[in-house]
C-alpha cells in the first residue's frame, strides 16, 4: 500500500493499480538507460525506481544546482520513506532531497501540462511492462520465428538434441547431425539475461548432461513432444527479438 499511496499522490492520478506499477518497474529494469546509468549501484544493492517523466528544472530559469538525477523513489518504505533516495555514488554529485519544483507552485496551465505529461509517460512504460511481462511468462505461447532449417541429405528425420552449437557468427545453429537451423537475427542476442542472451541459455541448458558425483543424467529432450526443443528456440528468438523491439521503443527516462 506504501508504493501505491506514493505512485498516486507523485502522479495526482487515483486509478494507478498495483499491476501499473508491477509493470512500470518491469519496465524501469529494462530500459538501458536505467540499467547503465546504475549499474554501480545494481550490482551492490536492491534496485531503487524512479518516477519518471518529471522535469525536474520546470518553472526555473536554470535547473537547480542540488537537482540530482539519481533521486529515485524507494520502491518499499523505511525510516525515511517520505525522502527520495539517492542510488548514484558519482564522486561530484550532492547528497540530499531533490530540489524538484513543486508543481503546485506553477501557473495552472503548465502545471496542468506538466502532470500530465507525467502521467502519460508513467502509462507508457506500464503498458511497455506489460507487454514484457506476457512474452515473459507466456513464452511458449508465442509464435516461432520462421528459421531456415537445412535437412544433411541421407539422415533420417530426427528432432533429438545431444549438444547444440553455435557457429561463430551466430547467424547458424547446429541442432543435431539432421538438422541445422539459420539466418539468426543479430538483434536477438541484444535480449540478454545475465552476461549471455537468451538464445544462449537455452542452447547451453538444453543439452543431455551426467552429473559426476550422482551419476544422474539430465536429458532435456521429450519422448512425447520430441519437436518441444526446436519449436522452443523459434519462440526464443521471436520473444527476443520483441523485447529489444519494445525497450528501444521505451520513453526517456526523463531524471535529471
Amino acid at each position: 500500500m506504501w508504493a501505491l499511496d506514493q505512485f498516486r499522490s507523485h502522479y495526482g492520478d487515483p486509478s494507478i493499480t498495483k499491476w501499473d506499477i508491477f509493470h512500470y518497474v518491469y519496465a524501469i529494469l529494462h530500459h538501458p538507460e536505467y540499467r547503465q546509468r546504475y549499474a554501480a549501484n545494481l550490482r551492490r544493492e536492491l534496485p531503487r525506481i524512479p518516477f519518471v517523466g518529471t522535469d525536474e528544472s520546470l518553472g526555473n530559469d536554470e535547473p537547480s544546482p542540488t537537482t540530482d538525477s539519481s533521486r529515485v523513489a524507494a520502491t518499499e518504505p523505511n525510516a525515511n520513506s517520505s525522502r527520495v533516495a539517492a542510488t548514484d555514488s558519482s564522486p561530484g554529485r550532492k547528497s540530499g532531497v531533490s530540489q524538484r519544483k513543486d508543481p503546485s507552485s506553477l501557473p495552472k496551465a503548465v502545471a496542468e501540462e506538466h502532470s500530465s505529461q507525467a502521467i502519460e509517460t508513467f502509462r507508457a512504460f506500464a503498458a511497455a511492462g506489460r507487454r514484457l511481462a506476457d512474452i515473459h511468462v507466456h513464452y511458449e505461447q508465442q509464435p516461432e520465428y520462421p528459421l531456415t532449417r537445412r535437412e544433411k541429405s541421407g539422415e533420417k528425420l530426427d528432432y533429438r538434441v545431444t549438444k547444440m552449437k553455435l557457429s561463430k557468427d551466430k547467424i547458424t545453429l547446429t541442432y543435431n547431425q539432421f538438422l541445422t537451423l539459420t539466418d539468426i537475427p543479430k538483434e536477438t542476442y541484444e535480449y540478454r539475461l545475465g552476461n549471455r542472451s537468451a538464445l544462449e541459455w537455452v542452447i547451453d541448458q538444453y543439452q543431455i548432461s551426467t552429473d559426476k558425483r550422482s551419476g544422474i543424467t539430465n536429458d532435456p529432450n521429450r519422448p512425447d513432444d520430441p519437436t518441444y526443443i526446436l519449436r522452443l528456440i523459434g519462440q526464443v528468438v521471436t520473444v527476443s527479438l520483441e523485447t529489444v523491439k519494445i525497450v528501444k521503443a521505451l520513453p526517456e527516462l526523463a531524471v535529471e
